[in-house]
């Protein structure tokens, strides 16, 4: 593997370098698998007469006209008109003034770029200029599209591959040849070569199904390892159930549900039990995995241990310990929760540490903080992470040492159908929530197209009038040559321009922490009515009063996550409403969609977007991205996941060590993997 930094490649000096660091490319190796996140298919021209608008189209005909050059405040438009024998199409540039000297009436040329309906007429947009014989050198190929930040083109990122790929090393393939033959694999070096510069969609799909079914076996295998390693461990902590938290539950202000019940039962049974509880709790949003985290930790409380729960923002962690802290005073309990985050100052957090390593507090509240050295537990008994997947296992493990073997619950509110999720969490026993409390209000939906904009930011005014807040959720931070969709910093100044009067603000994931949280707070607050956003609050902060998600571009998220963010409203008891806006006429998408605006149940979403999305359909939008894995996709590869689950599970039957000499780089390639994914991997 190539491990040198990534400015030992030519052209890429101190500052690209940094550039590169931003998208987490560090070394060679890492840009080697930074894969493209879509390619740009070549196609032959289209006759003007065809073309649709809201597309990338090529289109060939002969200039009309020499183009116009008009001056605005601080913008120049280049404007010029293309025509073939079926019609005739606006052609035009923004600051591009040269196109005038170079483009002449009576000139035939190629164009492509993308096509808008202006006016009840097509125009091209910012189209690339070819001659007829530089498109023939183009024509059918697939060009990648990488993933971007401001400073770092396209351009650049396709020069630095080409180069990794010309000085690389051939690596020795580690998948036993016999496995390669048995699913059609490609070789490793050819995959990696042409999952960045394909001929055509075929090789496309042939090398990227070798990179998938590598991501999914190295990661199983992984599992398998962990598992082994945790299997039947004694625990320390042996719990007495207690009878104080049984009356607690009784003099709660709702019941739970049956589901949420059982699911109290399968915890109070593995914390008894006598092993150490590794178990995942998943429930829809929504559906109640709080109250049973909470419950769970009193008995670790009630047994004179100690027992935490780890958030993945600080928003998240402070409103968890301000509720925790209400309910105990309501109902005189007397044990004592604190709360770590790491924007606590210095003298706060040595007080907390004091608190916890006295055992003054029973139940520690808090972000990663809580595995940072200096927190010292006393009997550090129950250990719950609540969306976590948003955390690794090394970060677990870390919290695991700070006790002995402590329990462990996870929570995850991210639907995965079940023969899935037994496969992904393979050393984690699996409870589900699959009902909502009675008291929930269905949130109403809608899709919609761009059209219905101006309606929609009417309908927040009333909704802001009548005391409530929003979100609108844009798909990109900062505007982007290569992709045509909405983005927030953008699209900020045009609500606060459409809701005069309103607070409006923006967030998303390139702010600094402190940033983000003074934005949430502010939102939770209720200071800001309307927040735009990337999907970084899918998880991150509860805000009752929030009742209209509003989710541009809907076509471009996976509906697990759509269905995700559209759970951050419908959590008080007013009304609420999501309205998905689709900007593309493609085939599916609005059947696609049409699942979301049926149905409020993740699972069954999940498990319907499972039918529709058959292998091969890499363009669509990644579901599981959470899951770190670069390529895989756990719905849309779904059949590579189950028959990598089945090929691993017979390797480690016949070669349980993987001692055979066939086996001996695989070994090598999973000791690697553990250890340069061990912080990462999600289980």
């Amino acid at each position: 593997m190539n491990r040198e930094p990534i400015d030992t490649l030519k052209g890429i000096g101190d500052k690209t370098g940094k550039l590169f660091h931003k998208v987490g490319v560090e070394t060679v190796e890492d840009l080697l698998e930074y894969y493209p996140r879509a390619y740009d298919a070549y196609e032959e021209p289209s006759l003007i007469g065809d073309l649709k608008p809201d597309r990338v189209m090529t289109v060939a005909g002969m200039l009309y006209k020499t183009p116009d050059v008009k001056r605005y405040s601080h913008i120049q438009v280049i404007t010029t008109t293309l025509k073939d024998a079926t019609g005739t199409l606006a052609l035009t540039w923004y600051n591009m003034p040269y196109l005038h000297s170079t483009l002449k009436a009576g000139m035939r040329a190629i164009f492509r770029g993308r096509i808008v309906k202006k006016s009840g007429r097509l125009t091209m947009e910012q189209p690339e200029v070819f001659t007829p014989e530089a498109y023939e050198q183009v024509v059918h190929s697939m060009q990648p599209i990488y993933g971007q930040t401001k400073g770092l083109s396209n351009k650049t990122v396709v020069r630095a591959v080409k180069q990794a790929l010309e000085n690389r090393m051939m690596v020795r393939d580690y998948m036993p040849a016999d496995l390669r033959k048995k699913h059609e694999l490609a070789e490793y070096n050819f995959a990696i070569e042409h999952i960045h510069f394909p001929e055509d969609r075929k090789e496309l799909l042939f090398a990227r199904k070798r990179l998938v079914f590598d991501e999914f076996f190295l990661f199983l295998m992984a599992v398998r390892r962990l598992k082994e390693q945790r299997e039947d461990k004694k625990s320390k902590f042996s719990f007495q159930l207690s009878s104080t938290v049984e009356e607690i539950k009784e003099r709660l202000p709702y019941s739970l549900t049956k589901a949420q019940e059982n699911v109290l039962k399968e915890v109070y049974k593995d914390i008894s039990g006598g092993q150490v509880m590794n178990r995942l709790v998943q429930g829809d949003v929504g559906s109640g995995k709080t109250i049973i985290a909470i419950l769970a930790l009193l008995q670790a409380a009630y047994n004179g241990y100690q027992g935490a729960l780890m958030v993945p923002t600080e928003v998240l962690a402070k409103q968890h310990f301000e509720s925790m802290t209400e309910l105990f005073e309501a109902h005189g309990i007397e044990k004592v929760p604190i709360l770590v985050t790491g924007s606590m100052t210095a003298k706060e957090k040595r007080i907390a540490y004091e608190k916890i390593a006295s055992h003054e507090a029973d139940i520690i509240v808090g972000t990663h903080a809580l595995i940072q050295e200096k927190v010292v537990y006393d009997k550090l008994a129950l250990v719950i992470t609540d969306e976590q997947h948003r955390f690794g296992v090394g970060q677990r493990e870390l919290l695991g040492k700070k006790g002995e073997e402590p329990h462990v619950l996870v929570m995850s509110a991210t639907p995965i159908p079940r023969t899935l999720a037994i496969i992904i969490y393979g050393d984690l026993d699996i409870s589900v929530i699959d009902e909502l409390p009675a008291n929930r209000l269905p949130i109403k939906n809608c899709v919609v197209d761009t059209g219905y904009r101006k309606k929609a930011y009417e309908f927040i005014r009333q909704e802001v009038a009548a005391g409530r807040q929003a979100y609108v959720i844009c798909p990109m931070v900062e505007e982007s040559e290569m992709i045509d969709a909405e983005n927030v910093v953008d699209y900020t100044k045009v609500l606060k321009g459409e809701l005069p009067g309103i607070a409006v603000e923006y967030l998303h994931g390139k702010m600094k922490p402190k940033e983000k949280n003074k934005i949430m707070e502010r939102f939770a607050s209720g200071e800001i009515k309307v927040l735009v956003s990337t999907t970084v609050i899918e998880v991150g902060v509860n805000v009752p009063n929030a009742t209209v998600m509003m989710i541009e571009n809907a076509e471009r998220f996976g509906l697990a996550q759509l269905h995700q963010l559209r759970g951050r409203v419908g959590r008080g008891k007013h009304q609420s409403y999501c309205i998905m806006v689709n900007s593309s006429d493609q085939d599916g998408t609005k059947e696609r969609l049409d699942i979301l605006n049926k149905s409020n149940d993740g699972f069954f979403i999940a498990s319907e977007d499972l039918k529709l999305r058959g292998p091969g359909d890499i363009f669509g939008i990644r579901q599981s991205g959470d899951l770190e894995f670069k390529l895989g996709d756990i719905f849309t590869d779904a059949n590579i996941l189950k028959t990598v689950s089945e090929e691993v599970k017979l390797l480690f039957q016949g070669d349980p060590e993987l001692h055979k000499e066939e086996h001996h780089e695989l070994k090598i390639r999973l000791e690697e993997y553990l250890a340069k994914s061990y912080d990462k991997l999600n289980l």
